[in-house]
């Protein structure tokens, strides 16, 4: 079993405006700079990074959580991780709680420099505009 990706990051926004950026395509879309389709239905399924990353929505609480089964297209075929975004209000903006879980064995260091580099900064930048 793989290690747990924790991580927490501060955003200069609303917990509405983090929860959207992550939940909306067309916004989704442009902070990453990639195509990305994403149901906002429980159940539905998502696709980013021009289809490099898909899965299914398990858990949806609008501008609070979102849980959703993961996985990235070179992973064995059967194998998801399981992702999981809690949003908390702070005066300066939002804490976002971060955690991936059950990634294949060796890739944590990727996948920990990966959420940095292709999701928190660019949505830092996205969100700061």
């Amino acid at each position: 079993m793989s290690r747990v990706i924790a991580q927490t990051e501060i955003f200069k926004a609303t917990p509405r405006q983090v929860y959207e950026a992550l939940m909306d395509s067309g916004k989704h879309s442009e902070f990453t700079n990639s195509a990305a389709r994403i149901s906002r239905e429980v159940g539905g399924e998502f696709m980013a990074y021009d289809g490099y990353i898909t899965g299914k929505n398990l858990e949806l609480v609008p501008d609070q959580k979102i849980v959703q089964s993961w996985r990235a297209e070179d992973w064995p075929e059967n194998q998801f991780s399981i992702i999981e975004f809690l949003f908390s209000p702070l005066p300066e903006g939002t804490q976002l709680q971060f955690t991936h879980s059950n990634l294949p064995d060796g890739t944590e260091d990727e996948f920990t420099r990966g959420w940095i580099e292709n999701y928190w900064e660019p949505l830092r930048v996205f969100l700061e505009k």
